[in-house]
């Protein structure tokens, strides 16, 4: 096992058991490293193979987009636009000039969101290559593991392309391929992406491998591509797509608002296990704080959103007395330190999925089908039932408000909606620094560095 490998900043070579603990550097000589399996090893047998994507989750739950700490797409995104004020005082991390709307090509932050989006997908092509050239692994195992392994990468793109625009797209390790990519014109990379989560659905099997739903199954890829459909607005497929999630009587809506961040509920589709049994989550210890805050607080103008009614206030956001100030945080997660026996970081939940079908409906001039969908949430968290006699402006008006309320610091989910309806230069009302270039970051710029090919950089960067 002596041999030498290199692999670059967008790839480190996985590892079965510690994918997480993993640090790259580009061009980087090394030798297997003590604690990694070469591939051929790992797939000898299908138990092997299931740690290699255990150790994809793990990863997904430490430092990845889907993270609920500080590197995810909760608190950056959320910070980015109007869900979070950031209370940071240094600028180290490059969080406070997302904040403010000034972020630059060197930006830390976005570097290292960029790296570990790549990482995770090197880690699954590794995988789904592993896989394949197994000689022991039975064809539905094989299956299976490419199922969840293609699922995640194809997440992976599809925020990465809402984030950053035209981005490379690869299924390889194959280093010399990787070092000299393009980026993949828009209508090229969204058609790979859609056929990527298409095949993925067809190879997850539809039962959960764990009843903890810690692993994706073929919901949570119906899931994945309605989102996929309504980006490129092909609403008649997206219905169809969140129709078969509601109608599997595997799932079913909470009605008690005071657990739907627990983990044992059958609203959740698929969620991440923390590190360690009883772990808080991320998201309980990043937006804790007494006193004064130290890291995020929810915005003012979120807060007043919230009627003295609406059971979120009370559930989902916590007020803390400061001086002569009372700043709001968010408590979805409860949990701290190692008593933590009830929650796991939810991606997907049926909750979601309702008010996507809204949306669709809405779409569809169908408005009078989406109102139940939109006043599961409004009645659960206490609020009047919507009249069956609105407009179709008016539903679209009042799906979008309560999508704001219900999915506040949740994975993005902010950002992805005003951006596809068009309505990300709102921020200019709350955010001064806000210019519609925003609607992409800026590609690191280490990265042109390495590759030029990467170029051009976005507009306004």
């Amino acid at each position: 096992m002596a041999k030498n490998i290199k692999y670059f900043i967008t790839g480190c070579l996985f590892t079965a058991v510690l994918l997480s603990g993993v640090s790259c550097e580009k061009f980087i000589e090394t030798d297997f490293p003590s604690n990694q399996i070469p591939t051929k090893l790992v797939f000898e047998d299908e138990q092997t193979a299931d740690a290699a994507l255990a150790g994809l989750y793990a990863g997904l739950w430490t430092n990845s987009m889907f993270s609920g700490g500080i590197d995810g797409m909760g608190a950056l995104l959320g910070t980015y636009t109007d869900d979070l004020t950031c209370v940071y005082t240094s600028t180290s991390n490059g969080v406070l000039d997302l904040y403010n709307n000034q972020q630059i090509p060197t930006n830390t932050t976005i570097t290292t969101f960029w790296t570990n989006a790549y990482q995770q997908i090197y880690a699954a092509n590794s995988i789904m290559e592993g896989a394949r050239s197994s000689q022991a692994l039975s064809v539905s195992v094989k299956e299976r593991i490419r199922g969840e392994a293609l699922f995640v990468r194809s997440i992976l793109y599809l925020q990465l392309y809402q984030i950053f625009g035209e981005i490379p797209y690869t299924d390889t390790t194959d280093y010399m391929v990787n070092s000299k990519l393009s980026r993949m014109p828009k209508d090229q990379l969204l058609l790979r992406v859609e056929t990527d989560l298409s095949e993925a659905v067809n190879l997850l099997p539809s039962a959960y491998k764990n009843a903890e739903r810690i692993y994706p199954n073929k919901y949570a890829g119906y899931m994945a591509l309605a989102k996929m459909k309504m980006l490129l607005k092909k609403w008649n497929e997206a219905e169809v797509l969140c129709s078969e999630i509601m109608q599997n009587p595997a799932y079913s809506y909470q009605n008690d608002i005071s657990k739907v961040f627990q983990k044992s509920g059958s609203h959740i589709i698929w969620q991440l296990k923390p590190k360690n049994n009883n772990d808080a989550t991320k998201e309980a210890s990043l937006y804790t704080f007494t006193g004064a805050p130290t890291s995020f607080v929810l915005r003012p103008d979120l807060v007043s959103l919230f009627s003295t009614a609406d059971l979120r206030r009370q559930n989902y956001m916590a007020a803390v007395p400061f001086g002569q100030q009372t700043n709001y945080r968010s408590a979805k997660y409860k949990n701290l330190s190692v008593n933590n026996p009830t929650e796991y970081s939810v991606i997907y939940r049926l909750d979601e999925v309702c008010l996507m079908q809204a949306e669709i409906l809405t779409e569809l001039n169908r408005a009078s089908e989406a109102i139940p969908l939109i006043n599961r949430s409004r009645q659960r968290a206490g609020l009047p039932a919507l009249s069956s006699t609105l407009s179709g402006n008016d539903v679209r008006i009042q799906m979008r408000e309560e999508k704001r309320r219900e999915f506040f610091t949740e994975h993005g989910i902010r950002f992805f909606d005003l951006k596809r309806w068009g309505l990300l230069d709102q921020l200019t009302l709350l955010k001064p620094n806000w210019k519609s270039f925003h609607a992409q970051w800026p590609l690191p710029q280490k990265e042109l560095l390495l590759n030029p090919k990467l170029n051009p950089q976005n507009t306004g960067y």
